[in-house]
Order: C-alpha cells, then structure tokens, then sequence
C-alpha cells in the first residue's frame, strides 16, 4: 500500500483557473493543511514550494484528479521536478457523508483514496504521445463534421424540387459533392430552386474543407508514428490512424501492470458473470472507447484480407462460438500483440 512507503500525500482537485490541495499524513489519513494555487508556471511553483516547507520530498507522493485535463499542467509540472504523481481516477467514495461537495474536500478524498490503493496509476506521458492526442482528437471533429454535412447534403437531396433530385439522387457521393460544390447561382434569383443549390453548394464545399483538413492532419500522425511506433505500422490492419490510437491509450513503458490491464482497459477483456454452477462472460462496455473502436478496425481489416486471421475465426466458429464472439476473441489477441510490440519494440540489429 502507498501508506507503507511514503510519509505524507498531496491531494490535488483541480479547476481551470487553480488547483486546490490538501496535505495529508499517511499514516494517520489526517489533513495536515490545504491551500489553493493560481494554474500557472509561477503558481506550480509555489504549490512544490508550500509542500516542501511541510515535508520531504523523497517520501511524499501526489495525488492528482483530472490528470488528463484540468490537472494536466500540474502533472507537466510536478513530473518535470522530479515528483512522484499519481492519477486519481474514478472516486470510490463521497467527499463527505453528508453530501458535502466542495473543492478542498475532492482534494482531501483523492489523498486518503490512493492510501489505501496497491494499484497506483501513473499519468500519461505528455511529449510525442500528446502530440498525437492533440492531433488525432482534432481530426476526429473534423471528421465527424464531415459525415454530419455529407448526411446533411443527402437529406437536402431528398427534399430537393424534383428537377434537382432527379440529377443528383442516383449519383455517388462523390459524385453529388463534386456536382453541388460547382454550382452558379443566377444572379437576382431567390426562389426555391435557388435557394436549394446555394444550400447544397455550400454544404458541399464544407465537405471538402474538412475532408483537407483531414489529410492535411494525417500527415504529421503519420510521421510521429512512423518515429515514436514504426513496427505497429508492420502489422497487418494497422494504419497510422488505429496505430496512433493504440499508443496515445498505451502511453509509455509501465503504465499498465501487465497486458490484461491494457486489454481491460480497451474493453475486449470478457467481464465474468457467474451465479452457482453457471459460469459465463459478459462482454465490456467500459474502458477506452476509442481503443475499442481502433481494435476493432484493425480486427474488421484482418478478418477480410488476412488468411491467418480467417482460419483463426474460422477454428473459434468451429469450437462452438459465434462470428461476433470470434471477433471479441480476434480484439482481445490483437490488444496483446500490439501491447508487447510497444511494451517491448523489436530491436534493428
């Protein structure tokens, strides 16, 4: 337990804008003090100053909430110093008994929690790996704006006069864009028909915007990847969307205690669920969705174009399991082999 090697833990609850902190005994569990700090370069430095007028710093460890957003920078910080931070994740308990909520109180909670925790989470590694956050999360908006306008575009389609239904319906979608971004507009005009073109000209030159943007960032994910993790891009299935996905959730050496946690994490670990003599699984909807959904497409990619992988969910189906069930078999292989290529790259000799 974190209680049995270190002599005091800093709770930290973080807001946009300061983070509060709660210095506690390990031994006793005992608030020792709190204080709250401006979220800047000069503000962290005084929240490592205050703790170390209170305690030793070889024998202190943070607890820090959010570690992924508003606590982010204090985490940046505090590791750059050489502090040993802990992410506090999901809260186990109330803040108070009595429904109390404020921000010296999570402080307070995230400090005693990790205590009594044998399993401690180190936060994820910033540098290359947030990179690729910043990167693939912008180019997931921009995608998801995209396939918003492209189902705008063909619900408009729809509802068009029937001369303008009639030359576009039966057109690929790539042919519809291509057609309605080069429209003209009769000057002067503003009935219907004109109106309608101008909508789908300009849905469809919104379309292409973002589908630049897309490529536009698909070319910096692809070069980090291509240094941080260039043997996932070995694999059959992975592309440098799936395999900057699978790195930004693995994060650096460590993280996770084992490849089960990773596959827990990524939800393709089955959850039990027995009762008496019967003994099944459920499957796991928690975890990293996004994980999820990049195990996914690279096991959807093999089970089309892979032989090896064919014969695999062939051999399940034959032992008794569904194709769907085969496929949560297939996720959970492919979460251990990309798990030890990036807990253990292959060396170039």
């Amino acid at each position: 337990m974190l209680a049995d090697i270190v002599n005091h833990v800093i709770g930290i609850d973080p807001d946009r804008d300061r983070v509060t902190a709660s210095l506690v005994e390990a031994s006793t569990g005992g608030e020792l003090a709190t204080a709250t700090f401006e979220t800047t370069r000069r503000g962290y430095g005084e929240l490592v100053a205050w703790a170390d007028r209170a305690t030793t710093a070889a024998l202190r460890a943070w607890a820090v909430e959010g570690s992924g957003s508003y606590g982010s920078g204090a985490c940046a910080h505090l590791g750059a110093v050489g502090e040993w931070v802990i992410e506090f994740g999901h809260p186990r308990t109330a803040a108070t008994g009595d429904g109390a909520k404020t921000d010296a109180l999570d402080a307070l909670r995230a400090a005693r929690e990790v205590l009594g925790r044998a399993d401690l989470a180190i936060p994820r590694a910033r540098g290359d790996r947030e990179a690729l956050r910043t990167l693939v999360t912008t180019r997931r908006g921009a995608q998801t704006a995209r396939t918003a306008a492209i189902n705008e575009l063909k619900a408009l389609i729809v509802c068009a006069p029937v001369e303008q239904r009639d030359r576009l319906g039966n057109l690929t979608t790539a042919a519809q864009v291509a057609k309605c971004a080069g429209f003209r507009l009769p000057a002067g005009r503003f009935d219907e028909l004109t109106a309608t073109k101008q909508a789908l000209r300009s849905l469809a030159r919104r379309i292409n915007t973002l589908a630049a943007e897309v490529a536009d960032l698909d070319v910096p994910i692809r070069r980090i990847v291509e240094t941080v993790a260039p043997q996932m891009l070995d694999q059959t299935g992975v592309g440098p969307i799936s395999a900057a996905q699978v790195y930004i959730a693995w994060s650096h050496p460590g993280r996770f205690h084992n490849e089960a946690a990773f596959a827990r994490l990524a939800g393709v670990a089955p959850l039990e669920a027995s009762s008496g003599q019967n003994t099944r699984h459920r499957l796991n909807r928690r975890g990293d969705r996004q994980l999820n959904r990049a195990l996914h497409t690279i096991a959807v990619t093999r089970a089309r174009t892979c032989p090896h992988t064919q014969a695999y969910i062939a051999k399940r189906i034959r032992e008794g399991k569904t194709p769907r069930e085969a496929r949560r078999c297939l996720k959970r292989y492919i979460a251990r082999q990309l798990y030890r290529l990036l807990q253990h790259p292959p060396t170039n000799t």
